[in-house]
């Protein structure tokens, strides 16, 4: 029997590494989880559950894993490798880095910043509490990128830095595995029994908590959840039913947007008495149907705005917002609106919810069934289909006169009714070819996302590359710079993405739709005057003058 081991990477593009190194060992039965420090630690004791034989993790997350199993516990150094691929993209940041983490990463990062001269500070810490005090000393020197392990990564997430992870390579997590191969050779215990009555167990029971005198859980199986839903209020009413009913009892609470159901009963086994929970997970309500989804996100991502047109985009924002008016941002096709808004949401609400509503999918007669008491903001997309529509408008007032904060979103201009009925506010989101300032820290700020969550290799751009897509960015919006940046870190072997590659890929983009010319008249005019607006970046006095009528006759046919 081949012996199980149970990867736990501290991060998601760790896994295609991994699942490069398994077929090198056909002796080791290897599974992969992602989950750091306490996620991580939980996913070890329940791979161990599961009969697992070796647990293999890295660095903060392997230390308390082997503090919370009783099996080996391999733990992936960083090799040189690792520490020269990420300090190099890290000096490609255009700001100041500083590297953060303990000793065992510090000391090797000093020596190749030294060796390879460098513009990168390193901090030493000396226990995983002094993170968050050290970071906010960093942020208020000016310090906008850090470099470090997953716990220190995320801290600098949260404070608004980016945070740049330094990853293992794959020579790195084969020498892990080859660890593993030796502890396999010592491994004699036979798992065969217990991997067959808990497969029973959870094939039968797949949702399953076990819980001793003490309210501990003493065994744990959620595959449909990713932690214990159950509080201890939950554990409290249920206990106390079961007391009463002296039976097997039912109870259903509400767990966030999803209906949470409990059967449970009393057993005793070796005179202690357990408590067992069954769960399970009902379907989403409310928010999740009828193109009503919510966001509550709380890590900030950093956003790019070093250009005056950004700059002034997000103050304007900001001064509607802490004010409680009402914003419509107004502005091309994938241009960022609503990733602005979770910005705005994220950093200036306090919490609570951000509704997003697709208003195409929300049938009539449901918008007053929308429970507000967590929403914070809402994010409302294609009002323009329901501009007629007195529930939408009695909707956003309710919004308003509750100070949740409303935006909306669209590529037109709203009828100016509206406008004044609701006292809205419009900004206009520049598009690329407004923001050329911005333009290399998007690039690159995708370039790293990318080298994140597929371990991709090339970590900066070449110059002469960098001006080929500023040659074209009148022709991109923010989703097709996104999504070239991702073919390119994709298909590039090398350490800096070349004119070359992006050639290649620019070359095989598709064209700009031709106009539709089928219709009624009124229908082509109408096609025409939307295309003409378009290429003139929504200016309608441009687009007016290019059709020979004025700024009027052009809204009035718009609108017929």
């Amino acid at each position: 029997m081949r012996t199980r081991v149970h990867f736990i990477a501290p991060y998601e593009s760790m896994i295609p590494i991994i699942q490069e190194c398994i077929p090198r060992f056909p002796q080791l039965t290897i599974q992969t989880d992602v989950g750091d420090l306490a996620n991580g630690v939980e996913l070890a004791t329940q791979a161990e559950k599961n009969g697992a034989e070796i647990i293999i993790s890295r660095g903060g997350t392997a230390q308390l894993i082997k503090k919370a199993v009783t099996i080996p516990v391999i733990d992936v150094q960083l090799s040189g490798y690792d520490m020269i691929r990420s300090l190099t993209l890290a000096s490609q940041f255009n700001g100041q880095t500083a590297i953060v983490g303990f000793s065992n990463i510090t000391s090797g990062a000093q020596s190749i910043i030294d060796l390879m001269d460098l513009p990168l500070k390193v901090y030493t810490i000396h226990s995983s509490e002094d993170v968050a005090r050290l970071l906010l000393e960093l942020k208020a020197s000016g310090y906008r990128q850090i470099v470090g392990d997953v716990i220190t990564v995320n801290t600098a997430k949260t404070y608004g830095l980016e945070g740049l992870l330094i990853q293992s390579g794959q020579e790195s997590i084969l020498r892990a595995m080859e660890d593993a191969q030796l502890v396999y050779r010592y491994l004699s215990k036979n798992h065969a029994i217990s991997i067959i009555l808990n497969d029973l167990v959870t094939r039968e029971h797949p949702n399953l908590l076990i819980l001793n005198e003490r309210n501990e859980v003493v065994f744990e199986n959620l595959t449909d959840f990713g932690k214990n839903p159950l509080t201890d209020n939950h554990i409290y009413l249920t206990n106390t039913s079961l007391e009463f009913h002296q039976s097997q009892i039912q109870n259903v609470f509400m767990v966030d947007d999803y209906q949470l159901t409990v059967n449970a009963y009393e057993t005793t086994l070796d005179n202690k008495n357990y408590k067992v929970y069954m769960l399970e997970k009902g379907q989403p309500y409310a928010f999740a149907q009828f193109g009503i989804t919510t966001f509550t996100d709380a890590s900030m991502e950093p956003i790019v705005a070093e250009s005056p047109a950004m700059q002034a985009v997000l103050k304007n924002m900001r001064a509607l917002y802490e004010n409680h008016e009402p914003i419509y941002l107004w502005g091309e096709a994938d241009s960022g609106k609503s990733f602005l808004v979770k910005h705005i949401h994220q950093m200036y609400s306090g919490g609570g919810l951000l509704l997003q509503m697709d208003l195409t999918q929300v049938p009539p007669g449901h918008l007053h069934k929308i429970p507000l008491a967590k929403v914070r903001n809402v994010e409302i997309n294609h009002m323009e289909t329901r501009m007629e529509d007195s529930e939408l408008l009695a909707f956003i007032q309710s919004c308003l006169q509750n100070q949740i904060g409303v935006f909306i979103l669209g590529e037109q201009i709203l009828n100016p009714q509206w406008s004044l009925d609701l006292e809205l506010n419009t900004i206009m989101m520049p598009n690329l070819a407004d923001r050329p300032e911005d333009l290399a820290p998007l690039m690159q700020h995708f370039l790293t996302d990318y080298y994140h969550k597929y371990g991709t290799t090339a970590v900066r751009i070449k110059e002469d590359a960098l001006q080929l897509i500023q040659d074209q960015i009148t022709h991109m919006n923010v989703n097709q710079l996104k999504h070239l940046i991702k073919q390119a870190a994709l298909n590039e072997q090398d350490y800096v993405i070349t004119t070359a590659t992006l050639s290649r890929l620019l070359d095989q983009q598709p064209s700009s739709s031709p106009m539709k010319l089928n219709g009624t008249l009124k229908e082509i005019e109408k096609e025409v005057i939307q295309f003409v607006l378009q290429e003139e970046n929504n200016n309608q006095s441009k687009a007016a003058e290019r059709l020979g009528i004025n700024r009027a006759t052009l809204w009035r046919k718009l609108k017929d």
